[in-house]
């Protein structure tokens, strides 16, 4: 059978660098992890679970105002020297420009596939990317065999965040302060190297997630997206990759659906 875990933090998470610089507050309503960034450190949590395929939801709400030069990140990671990992980084802007969403998407140790949109819409439902599994007939890593942990974490990233370097973090600004509620983790927990759901777990013990694809709705909002916030792709990036796009590129429009990652 899948976890589902609700949103009490303390129990899901532990903080995992810059101490001093997060905090988990309960206000009685829902709780809260605040992660805050100055010149001295940023900070991070991780999730005390890892988990192998799942949908992963978190509400995130990014630094107010002048952000630039910040980077909010909410992220899956797995351990060792050839990680697995699926990335969202918020790259913060001068006030009254819109955030850019960096999306990258790490195999084996490898990353190299990068996206990026504007953020004027609200992610919730509207997927954004999909990255196909074409492990089997193409020998395209995927990952699927390494159980990842969820991350967030707030960081200074002013040599490229924020128009490639040109606009520095303004420090006289700081404590920049990021915060993330509302965690739920409809997914296939790994413990004691075995996943909670096994091959002869029902759809719908496990969630829908197990089959589900975008169809045909979820593909033409992701189009829209694509066609309208999308800022740069690297399977377009010919000055990038003069001797050939990745071999994903070829093969089909490499996408991510939020957290998403069939078997």
């Amino acid at each position: 059978m899948s976890a589902f875990d609700a949103a009490n933090m303390d129990q899901n998470f532990e903080i995992t660098w810059g101490n001093s610089h997060a905090h988990m507050i309960n206000n009685n309503i829902d709780q809260v992890i605040s992660l805050s960034l100055d010149k001295a450190s940023g900070s991070s949590f991780g999730s005390k679970n890892q988990y192998l395929f799942g949908k992963v939801d978190m509400q995130l709400k990014l630094v107010h105002g002048n952000s630039a030069g910040t980077v909010t990140s909410y992220y899956l990671h797995s351990e060792g020297l050839t990680w697995d990992e699926i990335d969202f980084e918020f790259l913060g802007n001068v006030s009254g420009d819109p955030y850019v969403v960096h999306n990258n998407i790490y195999t084996q140790g490898k990353g190299n596939r990068e996206q990026q949109f504007y953020l004027c819409f609200f992610v919730d439902g509207i997927p954004i990317r999909e990255f196909k599994n074409h492990e089997s007939t193409s020998g395209i890593s995927f990952p699927s065999k390494k159980p990842m942990r969820v991350y967030g974490s707030i960081w200074d990233a002013e040599d490229w965040a924020t128009k490639g370097g040109l606009v520095k973090t303004n420090w006289t600004e700081a404590p920049f302060t990021a915060s993330f509620k509302n965690f739920n983790a409809n997914a296939c927990v790994w413990s004691y190297a075995a996943s909670s759901c096994t091959s002869n777990s029902s759809s719908s013990s496990v969630g829908e997630w197990i089959t589900q694809g975008l169809g045909a709705i979820g593909e033409e909002k992701m189009k829209w997206v694509h066609r309208n916030y999308m800022i740069y792709n690297y399977c377009t990036d010919m000055k990038r990759f003069p001797n050939g796009l990745p071999p994903e590129c070829t093969i089909s429009v490499t996408k991510e659906s939020k957290f998403n990652t069939n078997k």
